[in-house]
């Protein structure tokens, strides 16, 4: 604790927070789902009866203390109430992506040695059922989606499990509550290792209560006795990010937390955000990317004189957030031109999004291209960007209206410190964070730990970045995935690939390949539709893209037609793109020799992209490991090393 400022907030227990909140706000509504076309909603004082009740349901179940509680499936009012009764019941709330294998959830579940395990439907069921007898501590499994497919001892439903909470007394649970301390441990965060073994990220009541408080405070959050504060859930819930915003912060200031359908991200996410219209909403760059795409594939389709009254639109609309921006979001009085903007075009985008009465939006768990950024800006809607990881309980640092800057992660969190540790020339070192937001350890991984954190208490991120004058933070990259050519040269691979995402807007993802190799080559993929069900890439292009390859004279509306270098006129804007990025390469070992378009975007589904849409590298590296083979087979001659020959 600091001995001032926010750092010096006195600590809270999970449940004095949320107490607090049921007393001040009892009536106003917390949680809002859909069943059919219709919204239900709970307000506080029956979310926390419901809390309560099923904290007592687990105790009858045999939920001890420092044991997981897991929970499996979507975003949904049984996977808060399962994760904050866990907590009150002395236990440990644990998230479990969907996307697991059985084998997965078995090591998570024997990890944190859960006793009972919450899970959404059959499907995520039958994993369960398939590894249960790997599981010694677990005494029961509840459903809290359908009927049961079969009974058995130990299975129940979310009303038959509630039922068991319903009776008994209190005072069992209030000996439980009472004796929590806020620095002892309550969640579990397993880090999805893109390298071995996922590990758990021990958070005390302290770490969440206070990142709450910390980070309401510093994005100047209402509190619902003012305006209620709306948010839309729809991220894993297994990750930090959705939990800190989704479930606490909003019980923070009491704010009401609204479910979006689980196909969310495969498009319906669109409906939920207009019919809600948050006020606060944080999408993953993907998110953001998806947004792009589709307003640029409607904006090619309009008439001539819409498109112009756009593009004049979308000028002023950058000029004038770039004006704002260098003056610290000063107030100066908004040019005529801004203001019939507006009229014409902002508040019309902003409504069709649902954006329109959201005046906080963020991005955050992934680097996000310049080039998004600016298109939101233009279209007055500032995507702030946010950076942190599980093991800071989320936020460390925040982009504000008064205090961003373009590909800025913003600054540190009133109450937190940053150092840069052995700054090179230009002031990239690592990124090491200190706070009450901090981490307690891995479970069980004392070793991991001290790698992660140091002797006065310093978290190590692993991640490489710098300050500028102005104390805004810069992600240069991440020490692991640092390129180290044969020749010893350093590349961070995302200024490169989104310096050619830029420059070639048909392209979707990108991947520098060049570790310990002689030069550098490309995995690059196309912008193509999505299937609606399963998320899996169509081969259709998407509305921008065939857009695209119009103006290039090229008649290809498939990914198959394009990949491989089937398309010249494709190939040849690509090679020239790649071309400019290699002029304003700092050395010859910056320069991209060799490229390929797969025949595939890359996808959750396909296992390129994680739970928060993060590229996989090692997983890419095996996937594709022949197309890359083959760019090492032969060495380019050195006279032509921008002219690459066009892969087969």
């Amino acid at each position: 604790m600091s001995e001032s400022g926010p750092g010096a907030e006195p600590a809270l227990t999970v449940h004095q927070m949320f107490h607090a909140t049921v007393e001040r706000y009892p009536d106003h509504t917390a949680l809002g789902w859909k069943e059919g076309d219709a919204w239900k909603t709970l307000n506080y004082r029956q979310y926390y009866k419901q809390c309560r009740t099923a904290a007592k349901a687990f105790l009858k179940l045999g939920l001890e203390r420092y044991h997981g509680v897991g929970i499996l499936g979507f975003n949904s009012a049984e996977w808060f109430i399962a994760d904050i009764a866990a907590i009150l019941a002395g236990g440990f709330a644990v998230g479990i992506y969907t996307t697991n294998s059985a084998e997965a959830c078995q090591y998570v579940a024997e990890n944190c040695q859960a006793n009972i395990l919450v899970v959404e439907n059959h499907k995520q069921m039958q994993k369960i059922l398939q590894v249960q007898d790997s599981l010694p501590h677990l005494k029961a499994i509840i459903q809290y989606r359908d009927e049961l497919k079969e009974k058995k001892p130990n299975l129940y439903t979310w009303a038959e499990f509630m039922a068991l909470g319903e009776e008994g007394p209190e005072e069992q649970l209030d000996d439980i509550i009472s004796t929590q301390k806020a620095n002892q441990c309550c969640t579990l965060i397993y880090t999805s290792g893109t390298t071995g073994q996922p590990k758990g990220v021990m958070l005390s009541h302290d770490n969440l209560t206070w990142t709450a408080f910390a980070t309401s405070r510093n994005v100047r959050l209402t509190e619902a006795c003012v305006s209620q504060e709306v948010v839309v859930s729809y991220l894993p819930l297994s990750h930090i990010a959705a939990q800190m915003i989704d479930i606490w912060i909003t019980i923070k200031v009491g704010g009401a937390t609204y479910f979006a359908q689980p196909d969310a991200l495969k498009g319906s996410l669109a409906n939920t955000l207009r019919e809600i219209r948050p006020t606060a909403f944080m999408g993953v760059p993907r998110v953001w990317e998806k947004m792009q795409e589709k307003m640029k594939s409607i904006g090619a389709k309009s008439s001539t004189v819409r498109r112009k009254v756009a593009a004049w639109a979308k000028d002023v609309g950058l000029q004038t957030n770039l004006n704002k921006m260098d003056r610290n979001g000063a107030a100066a009085r908004k040019p005529l031109n801004y203001r019939l903007a507006k009229k014409l075009v902002f508040r019309k985008v902003r409504k069709a999004l649902g954006l329109d009465r959201c005046s906080k939006c963020y991005t955050g768990a992934a680097p996000i291209t310049k080039d998004t950024l600016e298109f939101f800006l233009s279209l007055d809607v500032p995507v702030y960007e946010l950076y942190g990881m599980s093991e800071s309980t989320g936020p460390h640092t925040i982009s504000l209206p008064d205090a961003f800057r373009l590909t800025s992660c913003g600054k540190v969190i009133p109450g937190c410190e940053t150092k840069i540790v052995s700054p090179d020339a230009e002031g990239n070192g690592e990124i090491c964070f200190w706070g009450r937001h901090v981490f307690m350890g891995y479970l069980n991984m004392a070793d991991k730990t001290a790698e992660a954190l140091d002797q006065d208490g310093w978290l190590h991120s692993g991640d490489l970045g710098k300050h500028d004058k102005q104390d805004f933070l810069f992600i240069t990259g991440r020490i692991k995935e640092l390129i180290i050519t044969a020749g010893g040269e350093n590349i961070p691979p995302v200024p490169i690939e989104d310096a050619l995402k830029d420059a070639v807007p048909l392209i979707s993802n990108a991947m520098l390949i060049g570790d310990k190799r002689k030069f550098l080559s490309i995995l690059l993929t196309i912008k193509c539709e999505v299937n609606a069900e399963t998320g899996a890439p169509e081969d259709e292009l998407t509305g921008e893209a065939v857009e695209l390859c119009r103006k290039l004279g090229s008649s290809s509306t498939r990914v198959s037609e394009v990949a491989g270098g089937r398309d010249r006129l494709v190939h040849a804007a690509i090679q020239e793109g790649i071309n400019r990025i290699n002029e304003q390469a700092t050395s010859n070992a910056q320069r991209v020799q060799k490229w390929t378009v797969l025949e595939h975007d890359f996808s959750i589904a396909g296992g390129e992209l994680g739970p928060t849409m993060k590229l996989k590298r090692p997983v890419v590296m095996k996937m594709y490991k022949e197309q890359i083979d083959s760019f090492y087979k032969e060495v380019p001659s050195p006279t032509t090393p921008d002219a690459p020959t066009p892969p087969k």
